[in-house]
This record gives structure tokens, sequence and C-alpha cells, in this order.
């Protein structure tokens, strides 16, 4: 007779849920940047903080329970770092409504079930394009801080190096670089005071629908939550041996990115990386990896629940650590977002994208990521027409 899975086959969906939750608290680093730069006050910092990883998480819980399938459903990261980009480009009620819009056209699209013809339109190295672009100041704004804070972000930087060169994918390296940062940071007396634990306030915000906002920003979301987010994790999972439930994650993905944006604007999707971490062969038998994602979801929403206690952390980090820190987290986007645009069969067309998300180009009012978006499909449409042919989503 087959025997029953030991207690000890659920220390790896143990270790993967863990793992994910580290994930959860290094990338917080992402809203605190943006906090500062879009001047909001530590009532719409805490309650941003809440929203982007508590209801998601919350979502996340509830899918896992019913399903049974290891559904890392997430505040979409890639979003938060666009925000960021954003921060002095458009004010902050002008990103909720944008991002709202995005959930609104996130939502029509599973109802009437275009993400498919969606996904064909939109090539995913075109995203990646766009993508690698944003990020490229993010990961230079960590060594350009090397110059300013040499021992602190020196020593964060060989500390994350280490922590890989050790133990892979096995343990954080980011929680690693964040840890050491940290540690040092107070042993030099660099850092603010310290923040008190509070419960995080909640704040609303109204959206401003502007229509340059709208149309630079949202197409983009719609992307990143679709393309980028949904369609690639769910082929993941399906390549687990799972069926996930595809039109009911476009539909909350749609309906809760409008109703969390009322809170700041986010975006509710899986997460192609959470969903590599916790449904994956290292997270155990494929019956019992469920069990990661509710290790995860429980840690995303202690995350969003301590947001009042992050937000004091603004004034408590080093900038510089707080540099290198995003840096880091988003330097695995830029690897893979490089590879995807040069592997082909797209290659001028995500290049253009790339170079002109990087350029500080603004026509008719729009900002760079739109003009990234039409300049690149349109060099590919004309010089790469035979692409489009054999491009699938799913490869």
């Amino acid at each position: 007779m087959a025997r029953q899975p030991g207690r000890h086959q659920y220390l790896r969906p143990l270790a993967a849920g863990l793992a994910l939750s580290a994930f959860y608290v290094s990338v917080v680093s992402l809203p605190l940047e943006a906090s500062v730069e879009l001047g909001l006050s530590p009532s719409q910092t805490s309650t941003w903080i809440l929203i982007a990883w508590g209801f998601p998480s919350l979502i996340m819980l509830v899918f896992v329970a019913i399903y049974r399938i290891p559904l890392a459903i997430t505040g979409n990261v890639f979003i938060l770092i666009f925000v960021l980009l954003l921060g002095g480009e458009l004010s902050w009620s002008q990103l909720v409504g944008a991002t709202m819009a995005a959930g609104a056209v996130v939502l029509l699209l599973g109802v009437t079930g275009l993400t498919d013809r969606l996904a064909r339109l939109l090539p995913p190295p075109i995203v990646h394009g766009i993508l690698a672009g944003a990020v490229l100041g993010l990961v230079a704004d960590a060594f350009t801080a090397l110059g300013t804070s040499t021992v602190l972000v020196g020593s964060t930087l060989i500390a994350y190096l280490i922590s890989r060169a050790l133990w892979g994918d096995r343990f954080p390296a980011l929680l690693t670089a964040l840890i050491v940062g940290t540690v040092l940071a107070i042993a030099t007396s660099s850092t603010g005071p310290a923040p008190d634990p509070v419960w995080p306030m909640i704040s609303l915000t109204l959206p401003q629908f502007d229509l340059r906002a709208i149309a630079a920003v949202t197409p983009v979301l719609v992307v990143l939550i679709t393309l980028q987010a949904n369609a690639p994790s769910v082929v993941l999972l399906r390549s687990q041996g799972y069926e996930p439930p595809e039109r009911a994650i476009s539909l909350v993905s749609g309906v809760g990115t409008i109703i969390g944006s009322f809170f700041g604007p986010m975006g509710v999707s899986l997460s192609l990386p959470s969903t590599a971490l916790i449904a994956g062969p290292e997270s155990g038998n494929r019956e019992i990896r469920h069990w990661a994602g509710y290790i995860g979801a429980i840690a995303g929403i202690v995350v969003g629940l301590a947001g009042g206690f992050a937000a004091d952390l603004i004034e408590f980090i080093p900038g510089a650590l707080l540099d290198a820190i995003v840096g880091l987290a988003v330097l695995g986007i830029l690897a893979q977002s490089l590879k995807e645009i040069t592997k082909g069969p797209f290659l001028i067309g995500p290049l253009v994208a790339f170079v002109v998300s990087v350029s500080r180009i603004e026509l008719l009012g729009l900002g760079r990521f739109f003009w990234a978006l039409v300049f690149g499909l349109g060099v590919s449409l004309l010089l790469e027409r035979s692409a489009w042919r054999s491009t699938d989503v799913s490869e």
C-alpha cells in the first residue's frame, strides 16, 4: 500500500512560503521611496501599503482555500515600480484614476474573454522593453548611492552577492542585504529616529480621471496585469499539472484593482516570480504545494497591517540604503527583461520601446511609457510583421 505523505514533506512548502514572505518584506522599499517622491502623508503611505499587500493577500487566501492551488495573487510589484518612476510627472489622484481605469479594462477583458486577443495584439517582448527601460534608472541609482555612502551601500551590495553565491534561490539574497544594511546603518548611527509601531491609518483618495494620465499609464498597466503577470503565471501553473481558474483570476484582478485603487494606485494579479516560487517542484509534492500559498497569503496580510509602522521607516532608513535595496529588488527584473527583448522573434520593436522608455520624451502632454508602447508597436508592425504570426503568449 502507498504510504501517506510524512509530516516532514510539509517542510518544503513551508520553506517556499517563508521565502515568499521574505520577498514581501524586502519590496516594501518600493512604496516607501515612492511616497517620498510623491510627498505623501504617513496616513496615505500606510494605507497604500495596507491595500497593496493585505488586500491581494486576503484574496489569495480565499482562492487557495477554494481551489487548493498555489495561486500567488499579489499586489503587482511592476505597478509599484511605475508609480515610483512616475511620481514626479503625475499627481497622486491622477495615478489613482489611471490605475482604476486599468482595472476597469482588465475587468472588461475578463468578462468578454478578450485577454488572449490582447496578448496577441501586444507582444510581451515590447512590454519587457518598456520594463527594462523603466527599471534601468533604479538599478543605476543603487550604484550612484555607492559613491555617496560607500561603506553602507558597498556592504549591502557585498552581502547580496555573497548570499546569492552561497544559497542561490534557497534564501532571498535581498533579505540578507536588507538585514546587513539596516544593522550597519544602526551601528554607524546613520539612521533617523526609530519608528513607533502603530496600526495603519486609512486614507481614501478620490480619483482624478485625467485623459493624458490615462493615455500614458493605463495601457501599460493593463499589459502588466494581463501579459506580464496573469497570462504567463497561468501557463506556468498548467505546466505543473494544475488547472487554474483563468476567468475567475481575470475578474478578480479587474474588480480588485478598481476597489483597491480607491486607497492608492495598485494592481491585483498573479505574480510570475511568486508563482514559480510556490508552485514549482522545490515546493514539494504537487498535492501539498498550496500550503505555501497559505503561508505567503498570511504573511502578506501581516505586512499590510504593519503599514503604519512601515510608513515611519522613511525617516529611519537612510536614503542611500533605500536606493540600494530598491535597485537590487529590480535587478532580476532588468536581467529577465533584457533577455526577453533580445531572444526574438521581435527585436527592433522591443529595443525601440526600451530606448524610448529610458528617454525623457514628452509629446502632446503624454509621457515616455505611452510613447514607448506606441513606437515599439509601430516599429514592429512596420519591420517585424512576420514575427506577429509566430508569437504566442504561452511560449
